[in-house]
């Protein structure tokens, strides 16, 4: 039994530091969620660790051969975990085991994993060995390190960003389709670490054939250069006719490519070529009356893939699809101090004639990157189920 516990400012000091750990992961934890391990004897840590690849050692495994490498006691420590320890065998052996077996006195979890082959099962292996267990340590914090991994577990679709850059009057390309650059290097830097931490972009066949990207993490640019591993997201072409060239760039790292179309363009020649340069392609039934790809079976199907989150990188008329069918949990929006005037395209392609039909969305954060400005919004209708939001 799961009992609600009071913690002391010293617990939260230790979690902090573990959630501090689990970020480690942020570009290479995934489809795995981020944790972080701490362990204290008394008031002195003695060994702390992260979750850094999938198939790799756990956070509560590094922790431990931390402690161990340092010379110190496990007996009798308490283990501070950001997310339930796992009981199950997978890629790795179950990390309750190891603590049982090392005589940690007490664990303090952060939050319950989602997975059903966990939930609350390592906490009962735990007791069952007579090891103290308490929940909820910081448990918000805990959670929101791992937003997609459990919005995939409750709903079986993935997390949704929507990236756009636009000018002072939301204007995102001139009338030609040229955009570059609305916004300067600090924000594009920005673009480029949300790709990272993406386990897949999302892009249409119109944003292929206009501006040729290839969307990859360019980890040469950053300023700073990240000392843990950065997974390459897996780039999604949206593509219901195989219209794509075979020389697009999005092809640069073809393992890490996917091409989506509908039933009807499966068994072109495109395919076969496709097929031969390493790029998967899969194709979705249509909806009835519909000659575009079902967005909704997109996200599920990449779901199923693992993929916990999802960043829409695309024109105003594909990311406005996205949020018009509710599928958008956030939307990124870097703002250039620059005026484009009204031909210019606009942020997002959405018919709306009236105020009552309005799509809401409240300020997350608001920050300064170099001369541009990022402004994070989130979907109040997904976060806090309000069907007729008050806004």
């Amino acid at each position: 039994m799961i009992t609600p516990t009071m913690f002391t400012q010293a617990d939260e000091t230790a979690m902090r530091r573990a959630i501090s750990l689990a970020k480690r992961g942020c570009y290479s934890a995934h489809p795995n969620p981020m944790v972080g391990c701490v362990l204290m004897q008394g008031d002195m840590l003695i060994g702390e660790g992260c979750h850094l690849v999938a198939g790799q050692a756990h956070a509560e495994i590094n922790a431990i051969d931390d402690a161990i490498a340092k010379k110190h006691s496990i007996s009798g420590a308490t283990a501070y975990v950001t997310l339930e320890p796992c009981c199950h065998y997978g890629r790795t052996p179950p990390c309750v085991e190891s603590l049982i077996e090392h005589g940690v006195a007490r664990v303090i979890v952060g939050c319950l994993d989602i997975n059903p082959l966990v939930s609350g099962e390592g906490v009962k292996r735990l007791q069952v060995a007579n090891i103290p267990v308490s929940v909820g340590c910081l448990e918000n914090e805990c959670r929101l390190l791992n937003q997609g991994f459990f919005k995939r577990g409750s709903t079986g679709l993935p997390y949704v960003r929507v990236k756009s850059a636009m000018s002072l009057d939301g204007r995102t390309a001139m009338q030609s389709g040229e955009s570059k650059w609305i916004t300067g290097v600090e924000a594009r830097l920005d673009v480029q670490k949300l790709r990272a931490r993406s386990g897949a972009i999302i892009t249409g066949i119109g944003t292929v054939m206009a501006d040729d990207p290839a969307l990859t993490v360019r980890v040469e640019s950053w300023d700073e250069k990240p000392s843990d591993p950065v997974l390459q997201p897996l780039r999604v072409v949206l593509d219901s006719t195989l219209k794509i060239p075979l020389t697009a760039k999005i092809f640069c790292e073809p393992n890490t490519c996917l091409i989506i179309c509908l039933d009807d363009a499966y068994a072109k020649d495109k395919f076969q070529a496709l097929q031969a340069l390493g790029v998967e392609v899969i194709s979705l039934q249509s909806q009835e009356g519909s000659q575009s790809i079902p967005l909704k079976s997109v996200l599920a199907f990449l779901a199923e893939k693992g993929v916990n989150d999802v960043m829409i990188e695309a024109g105003n008329q594909l990311s406005g699809a996205f949020i018009q069918e509710g599928l958008v949990d956030e939307l990124w929006v870097y703002i250039a101090p620059i005026l484009m005037g009204k031909s210019a395209r606009p942020l997002f392609d959405i018919d709306l004639l009236k105020m009552a039909n309005k799509y809401c969305f409240e300020f997350d954060e608001v920050s300064q990157l170099g001369g541009d400005l990022r402004v994070i919004g989130r979907n109040i209708r997904i976060h806090h189920d309000l069907d007729t939001a008050p806004c």
